[in-house]
């Protein structure tokens, strides 16, 4: 059997650098990981991380694909591939630049990582990718006050009430271990694991060539000016 951790967040929040401080954990306790990468167009993680520990790993580029729906796409093939290379820990990093979705499943562990220098306000603006994680990891707490940190931690409460908060120095790996063992302790991946949360629903004609501006030229899901109401997630 294999745990399965599913790891998003904004780009330079810190994601490969929680990754490395845990794959150095497991290695310690004996335990075989594989890495999967998803990028949209460039990404040379999986070949950092396979020279310095040699683990399997794998990269996926989502190109016209948001990298969220990429991960639900191409997870199945992964696990299989893990399950080959006997890992016992199947450890996901997605690019997760689509604030509408989530890219966790529910028989795995999912984490968003965010960064304490990136305002205030960042959490009431991330979406399911936030509210549908199971923990919060909070990196380069060591740039910002302590009175910042407590209000950004306040706005994850805010937006994510169940929400488990990791404030972490990823640079050092100080703060990693509770993590580990949050992920150790997660039930095996099962063979019929579904998307966490109700994805929205919609079909974008700009998405399938139309160029056309303004919304009159369109169908589908389309938004005037004077129209606010947007998806928020669950």
């Amino acid at each position: 059997m294999m745990k399965l951790g599913i790891f998003a967040g904004p780009a330079t929040t810190g994601k490969t650098a929680v990754i490395r401080h845990i794959l150095t954990r497991l290695h310690n306790r004996g335990l075989a990981a594989a890495f999967l990468k998803i990028d949209v167009q460039f990404a040379e993680e999986d070949e950092q991380l396979a020279a310095e520990f040699g683990i399997p790993t794998r990269k996926v580029y989502s190109g016209e694909l948001c990298p969220d729906h990429c991960n639900v796409m191409v997870l199945g093939d992964a696990l299989a591939w893990a399950e080959r290379s006997k890992a016992e820990v199947l450890l996901v990093e997605t690019a997760g630049l689509c604030l509408r979705c989530s890219p966790y499943v529910d028989g795995g562990l999912g984490v968003v990582v965010l960064e304490a220098t990136s305002g205030m306000n960042l959490p009431l603006k991330v979406g399911p990718m936030l509210s549908l994680a199971d923990v919060a990891v909070v990196t380069k707490i060591d740039r910002v006050s302590q009175a910042e940190r407590e209000v950004f931690r306040a706005r994850i409460q805010d937006a994510a009430p169940e929400v488990a908060v990791r404030e972490v120095n990823a640079l050092h790996g100080i703060g990693i271990d509770p993590l580990v063992t949050r992920l150790l302790n997660y039930p095996d991946v099962s063979k019929n694991m579904l998307l966490r949360g109700n994805p929205p629903v919609g079909t974008c004609t700009i998405c399938v060539g139309k160029k056309e501006i303004g919304w009159q030229a369109h169908f589908g899901v389309v938004r005037s000016l004077e129209n606010q109401s947007f998806y928020r997630g669950e």
